[in-house]
């Protein structure tokens, strides 16, 4: 049963949610599994990282997939790289990219500068954490 508080766990179970998701969208392509599912699982890393963070910092947040969104709630002095920057573009696969005709095919190219942005958010976060 979901619970009505978004902010339900700690820092670090939302990291160990991240980096599940981490694994997921790194994992070697199967056969049958699109770009876009993998794309999905970087997504996901990278709100969940950000969301621990946001929690560590005791900082209220709305039920969203919106990157953007959740680094702008973040205070000025947690400092945010140009690739946590960058990682907003992720958003895009959290819904529309997991359902047909919305999006264009997603490349290996492209899945991989995905993989690159999630990675660099979930070390960026837990660095955080873990200096709190």
């Amino acid at each position: 049963m979901q619970r009505e508080n978004n902010h339900s766990g700690s820092p670090e179970s939302w990291l160990q949610y991240a980096n599940s998701d981490l694994e997921l969208a790194r994992v070697s392509k199967p056969q049958n599994v699109l770009f876009e599912t993998l794309c999905f699982h970087a997504q996901q890393a990278a709100e969940k990282a950000i969301k621990a963070l946001l929690i560590a910092k005791e900082i209220t947040f709305p039920k969203t997939h919106s990157i953007r969104m959740l680094l702008d709630l973040l205070p000025p002095e947690v400092k945010q790289p140009p690739e946590v920057q960058e990682s907003a573009i992720l958003t895009d696969y959290a819904v529309i990219s997991r359902y047909p005709g919305d999006l264009e095919a997603i490349d290996e190219e492209e899945y991989q500068r995905a993989v690159n942005l999630e990675k660099s958010v979930v070390e960026w976060a837990e660095s955080h954490i873990q200096n709190r």
